[in-house]
């Protein structure tokens, strides 16, 4: 076990100091700076454990939850496991102005990030060691956002994470700074959104290295499922649908905002083509990531010129549909047209997302996984690294 002090104020190191002196197995980590993603790069990094584990020092987390913590990593179930006080089954003290904030936050990051976990900042969480030195180097936070960093970077790959429901009792004496916390964090949802959507990350490297046991049994003749795919498309239709509408809702209100603004500067046909133009741009590049998960810069250009198609075929639609309006009604006014408009794109909306689904952003053919690291002679012995708020 090893108690990393960063820099408190109290007597948390005098005390570390008389347990090393008593009990075997305790290490101690001192650093003079604070941050607990620091203590945590720092402690990981310099084990030898195969599954790596912290909680808070105040023992906030009932102990009994440890081995339900490790046993997936052990196994090879899973590549990462967190606590959550936000289960169900999980009995959780503590204050209802910190429950709010806990809760307010997960769900920004289910809004923002779309996280799929439900507890970011629970204190007790285990990786396997292969996985923290894929990971580490690609979390840049030193605070209180790294553990949303390391869950959102680790899921973004296609990592597996396990929850584990806790019994959770808050520590009264807490110092942290909520104010200052919470500025941090979002200032980290910004930085780490801009680089999921930059493709900077290597995301599609790391699923690939980091095997589960179970991933034989997928393999077959050699070939995965292809939702399995490291790092690939998220195929599944429903989780699709609901981002596409979000990115259609927002394109549509951007596309009739621009057009309001170019109407009666260009005209309506000249209007359309130029706010259809810019919208079709910016939707495929966000389907691209956020809808169906393809991330990095490889095909971008490609993607962009198929998008450029459906963006031809629904200004087809939209243009025929004016076209239309004023063959009817020659005197239509702008609220007419912005009407006739908006029904014809939600219609393009529908045909884009079929077009984009099974043409531009289509599954790509099953991938290899490689074989299934050997397991070792003797299950790796958990390392539980204590940080201190």
């Amino acid at each position: 076990m090893t108690i990393a002090d960063n820099a408190s104020t109290d007597g948390t190191w005098a005390i570390a100091l008389r347990l090393a002196e008593e009990l075997p197995g305790v290490r101690l980590l001192h650093l003079e700076a604070k941050g607990r993603g620091r203590a945590l790069r720092t402690a990981w990094t310099a084990s030898d454990a195969a599954v790596l584990a912290y909680m808070d020092v105040d023992l906030s987390t009932d102990l009994s939850a440890l081995l339900p913590l490790v046993a997936p990593l052990i196994s090879g179930h899973s590549h990462l496991a967190i606590g959550t006080r936000l289960s169900r089954s999980s009995r959780v003290l503590r204050g209802p102005r910190r429950e709010m904030i806990s809760r307010c936050y997960n769900v920004l990051l289910h809004g923002t990030l779309a996280a799929r976990f439900s507890d970011a900042q629970c204190g007790f969480k285990a990786i396997r060691a292969d996985a923290a030195r894929w990971l580490l180097p690609l979390v840049g936070d030193t605070g209180w956002f790294f553990d949303t960093e390391l869950l959102v970077v680790a899921e973004k790959a296609g990592l597996r994470i396990h929850e584990v429901p806790v019994d959770w009792v808050d520590d009264p004496d807490s110092r942290v700074d909520v104010v200052a916390t919470a500025r941090g964090d979002l200032a980290g949802i910004t930085r780490l959104a801009r680089e999921l959507v930059s493709g900077r990350l290597p995301l599609d490297e790391i699923r690939a290295h980091l095997t589960l046991a179970s991933d034989a049994a997928f393999a077959g003749d050699g070939t995965a499922r292809p939702d399995a795919a490291a790092g690939g498309p998220d195929r599944r239709l429903l989780g699709q649908l609901v981002r596409f509408a979000a990115v259609g809702a927002g394109s549509t209100l951007v596309y009739a905002l621009l057009y309001l603004v170019l109407a009666p500067l260009l005209g309506a046909q000249a209007a359309n083509v130029l706010a259809l133009l810019i919208t079709a741009v910016a939707n495929t590049a966000a389907n691209r990531t956020f809808t169906f998960g393809v991330r990095g810069p490889a095909r971008a250009v490609r993607h962009q010129g198929q998008g450029l198609i459906v963006f031809a075929l629904a200004w087809a639609l939209t243009a025929g549909s004016l076209t239309g309006l004023h063959l009817l009604v020659p005197g239509a006014g702008r609220t007419a047209e912005l009407v006739v408009l908006t029904v014809a794109n939600l219609v393009a909306t529908v045909l884009r997302f079929v077009l984009l689904r099974g043409w531009v952003f289509r599954a790509a053919p099953p991938a290899h996984v490689p074989a299934v690291l050997a397991a070792p002679a003797s299950a790796p012995v958990p390392v539980t690294e204590g940080i201190l708020r």
